[in-house]
Order: C-alpha cells, then structure tokens, then sequence
C-alpha cells in the first residue's frame, strides 16, 4: 500500500481512531508547568526511538508554508511511504504530517511575532510542533505543546534539535475537559474531524476565555466538519493561505488554509 493510500486512512482514521483516543483521556488539574508528565531539556529521549525516527522521517522545510522552519516527515522519499502500515510499530503517525491548519497558524505567528511575543502560548494538539516552534522563534515568554502521542512528544524534540531551540514542555494527555489553564493564547489547528470531539473543545475553549480572557487561534483549511459546527458562528477570519502544490495533493484538493479568531458569545451554549 502506497503512502498515498495510507494518508488517506490518516484522514479518515482522524475520525474514528484518534477522536475516540481524546475522549476518553480526561484531564487533570491546571498547573501544567509543574504537575503534568512533560519532556524538557534535561530529558533524553530513548535512544531506540530516536534512531527509528531519525531513520524513517526526513528533514525538510520545502513543500509547506513555513519554509524558516525545518521539520522530520514522511515525505516520498521515506521508506513508510509506500510500506505497509501496520509494519510503523509505534500507531498512527499523524504528527509526521504537516497539517494545513497547522501550516496556516504556524505562518501567521512568524509573520506577525506581536500576536505572541511577552505571552504564554498552548499549542493544543501539536502533532510535529511547528506552530509551538514558531512561537518560541516570534518571542512567546512561555510555550507548551500538548498531544496525546508520546512519539509526537518525541519528534517535537528532534524538531526542536533541528531549529537550533531548546524543547519546550511537552505534555502528553488529554486536557480537554480539564480545569480551565491560565495562558494568553491557546492555538489548535486541524482538529475538528470529529462533531463529539468538536463539542468538548467548543465548550473547553469558552471556559477558557470566560474565566481567564485566554485568546484563541484555530487553523483548518474548511473541513466539512468544521464548517458545519456551531463553533463556525463565532469565529472572525484572520487571514487565509494558499496552501503549496504538495499540500494541496497530500489534502485531496483543498486549496487553502484559514487562521479563525475564536469570539464566543458570553454564555456557554
């Protein structure tokens, strides 16, 4: 089975796999800083692990819209991309693809540093970590990366290693659904392929600006799931992308990526 094919189960399987994997994780308390399981600097990553990754994945920064920052992929070139995928040992690789919500957010923030610079940002769902990496590069005082795949924990650090940044806190758990955290910024990007998952985010991310005034970011290039959920009314168009040929290819012909300003009403729905 060609990569191609199994991209598109990493699409389809977002729905099902994935979306049933972040319900059923709760949450815990909301000092993330000092009581959530994270990786930093002085954690070495197993040296098994890091092999694989660095064997299967390749470093490239073409082919997306953030070309400054450099990332470990599957790409064509990759031995996974047209091997089976039950022969990858560690589950479903989505962080090894650069989503285009992800490119969307991680371009806005290099391109405007203002949006994060002096505040504490959470990347929410991070996959590869380059929206968190941008943000470290535009001056965010704080940054922590969270998704539930500790081998995405992983290659954020590599992706870190390969930007010349020291890793950032990485928290592996579901958050959704925790107590609100107190940060000035909140971005997800490419995560409502899921109307139940959807609706635990709407009301996590109200909660969030209610108690705390927290600015929230989302990427996603127009999924039918996103554009379809009530969340979609509160939003306020930023800037939209086209998305590089490669993307588009990868993403079954969608064509750009939007960055949405999340404004909910005062009330929880």
């Amino acid at each position: 089975m060609a990569f191609r094919g199994w991209n598109w189960l990493l699409l389809l399987g977002r729905q099902n796999t994935l979306a049933k994997v972040w319900r059923s994780r709760r949450g815990g308390p909301s000092l993330f800083w000092q009581r959530c399981c994270h990786w930093s600097s002085g954690k070495p990553l197993d040296p098994e692990v890091r092999a694989f990754l660095e064997e299967n994945t390749e470093v490239t920064n073409r082919g997306h819209l953030t070309p400054e920052i450099r990332l470990r992929l599957l790409t064509p070139r990759c031995r996974f991309w047209r091997e089976k995928p039950d022969l990858w040992p560690y589950g479903d690789p989505f962080w090894a693809i650069y989503w285009p919500g992800g490119q969307a957010l991680s371009r806005y923030i290099l391109d405007n540093p203002r949006v994060v610079k002096g505040r504490s940002v959470l990347d929410l769902g991070s996959g590869c970590g380059a929206t968190a990496i941008a943000a470290v590069m535009s001056g965010a005082s704080q940054v922590l990366a969270n998704d539930i795949d500790p081998i995405a924990g992983m290659a954020m650090i590599l992706n870190c290693e390969l930007n010349h940044l020291n890793p950032f806190p990485i928290t592996i758990k579901n958050i959704i659904n925790s107590e609100a955290g107190n940060w000035d910024l909140i971005v997800l990007g490419d995560m409502f392929y899921d109307e139940q998952l959807a609706d635990g985010l709407h009301h996590w991310l109200q909660k969030c600006i209610r108690i705390h005034q927290t600015e929230v970011l989302i990427g996603d290039p127009g999924r039918h799931q996103f554009l379809s959920h009530s969340i979609h009314s509160q939003l306020h168009k930023v800037i939209e992308y086209s998305l590089p040929e490669s993307t588009r290819q990868e993403n079954y012909g969608l064509t750009s990526s939007i960055v949405w300003s999340y404004q909910p009403s005062n009330s929880l729905d």
